[in-house]
């Protein structure tokens, strides 16, 4: 991990906005999905206080904890505007609460959970977070979530919606995301992440290979037949990978390659979308992956999350982190034949990164 002061730089070259394995950016307005919606207008007697105190006194049913969560999740609306709860109540406006069924309703609470902290101050947190876990609920993972540790770790990311999350990583994908703590901090980094000037690096382990560093210029919809895949569709929305070879592997089963990824749009599953369209398919991929492959020690899409960098929303200096190669991706890599050094993320530049 290093810190550095700004540079003039051209970091277009590796950016990215993230991308669901890949790092997806979070759009905004995502509530969680709710059957029973309540209704009420403030006493003139709360006109001036804060939401979730005066939710609280409106809705005792509810503790004020979670109405405050609910709040942050989208699920209040007052004069019919989302509401947050440090927002001032307005005499006679109506409030509408969304009250989400079990077991959404414990989508937003707090799990303590070991969290991998790669960087943490006051601002935000950078997350090594390991294959399997999910980042944000949805259906059928409503508790367990990368979310509920954060909000576990840093209470005040109840605050902030999605408790500070800006991208994320899919499941089966190991690596570096970045959280904000503060509202002003994730308003920052989403900025940066629209701008694309957030520099985000991962390694990736392909069957086949690439002679040299290339770049994927493709767009990326939902699949027209298979809504669980991602694919290469003409109008789908503009999509932008580099990718560079670290070393190849001539293996029984057929040529691999340790690939360097970096994204210039955050859609889901890009790299591994990309990667497939490129006749690079990722080892253990089970969506995207080669046909008729032989049986690996992976369990998994062979794709890490391994470089970081950003402009500190507070300090204004570059914010560079760098994780250490998830085990199971370094011991499939020996495996095959393969040396740890080659995989080595503390030797990448991003004056270097793209095609």
């Amino acid at each position: 991990m290093h810190v550095q002061e700004p540079s003039p730089l051209d970091l277009e070259s590796s950016l990215l906005p993230g991308a669901a394995d890949d790092g997806t950016d979070l759009d905004s307005g995502e509530p969680v999905a709710a059957v029973t919606a309540l209704q009420a207008s403030v006493p003139a007697a709360f006109s001036g206080e804060r939401l979730d105190k005066v939710l609280a006194q409106m809705f005792p049913q509810f503790s004020r904890n979670r109405l405050k969560v609910w709040c942050e999740a989208g699920l209040v609306r007052m004069g019919g505007q989302l509401a947050a709860p440090r927002s001032k109540a307005r005499n006679a406006a109506l409030v509408e609460l969304q009250v989400p069924p079990e077991p959404e309703a414990g989508a937003f609470m707090p799990e303590p959970m070991d969290l991998a902290v790669v960087w943490e101050d006051t601002q935000l947190a950078v997350i090594d977070k390991p294959a399997g876990l999910v980042v944000h609920p949805a259906a059928g993972n409503w508790s367990g979530t990368l979310l509920n540790g954060l909000l576990a770790r840093y209470p005040e990311a109840a605050l902030v919606p999605r408790a500070g999350i800006v991208h994320r990583l899919d499941k089966d994908t190991s690596g570096l995301l970045v959280a904000a703590r503060t509202l002003e901090a994730q308003t920052d980094l989403v900025r940066q992440l629209q701008a694309r000037t957030v520099s985000r690096q991962y390694l990736a382990l392909a069957w086949g290979v690439l002679p040299r560093a290339m770049t994927v210029d493709a767009a990326i919809a939902r699949h027209p037949r298979d809504r669980l895949r991602m694919a290469v569709v003409a109008d789908g929305k503009p999509a932008r990978t580099h990718f560079s070879p670290l070393a190849v592997l001539s293996t029984p089963h057929g040529q691999v390659t340790a690939l360097r990824c970096s994204l210039e749009s955050g859609r889901t599953h890009q790299i591994r979308v990309h990667a497939q369209h490129a006749g690079l398919p990722l080892l253990g991929d089970a969506l995207y992956g080669r046909r008729g492959a032989p049986p690996l020690q992976i369990q998994r899409q062979a794709l890490h999350a391994a470089a970081l960098r950003f402009v500190h929303p507070a300090s204004r200096k570059l914010l560079g982190c760098v994780a250490p190669i998830a085990a199971d991706i370094v011991a499939q890599w020996q495996d095959l034949g393969g040396h740890t050094a080659e995989l080595d993320p503390k030797a990448w530049h991003d004056d270097d990164a793209a095609a």
